[in-house]
């Protein structure tokens, strides 16, 4: 995972922030703070992330392709333009439809 944001009071083209590597999952940071991170990924078909539990709620949405998403045993489709909330302390995995890309957003704060 690369640390470096992107620069600052630029325009960027989100689904071109990113490239997708064979065989790889690929993140770049577009924002860090301590309150919380913008990060952009690709996935190469066949490629995901295993099931993890986040301490904050987490933004994800598909800005090309599409995705599963497993929340607490529950599973969503979600496709290019499409979003979700993944809720803080909740088992979660991505599981890939093909290529896609995805802006995660966490939000690190007291849950409400």
């Amino acid at each position: 995972m690369e640390n470096k944001e992107l620069e600052k009071q630029k325009m960027h083209i989100t689904v071109e922030i990113i490239e997708y590597m064979s065989h790889a999952v690929v993140s770049k940071t577009i924002i860090r703070k301590s309150t919380g991170t913008v990060s952009v990924m690709s996935f190469d078909e066949g490629e995901g992330l295993t099931e993890r539990i986040a301490p904050f709620d987490t933004y994800a949405q598909i800005i090309e392709g599409q995705a599963e998403l497993v929340i607490d045993k529950e599973t969503f489709l979600l496709t290019t333009g499409s979003s979700i909330i993944i809720p803080a302390h909740k088992s979660n995995t991505i599981k890939p439809n093909g290529r896609f890309k995805m802006i995660l957003t966490v939000i690190k704060s007291e849950p409400s």
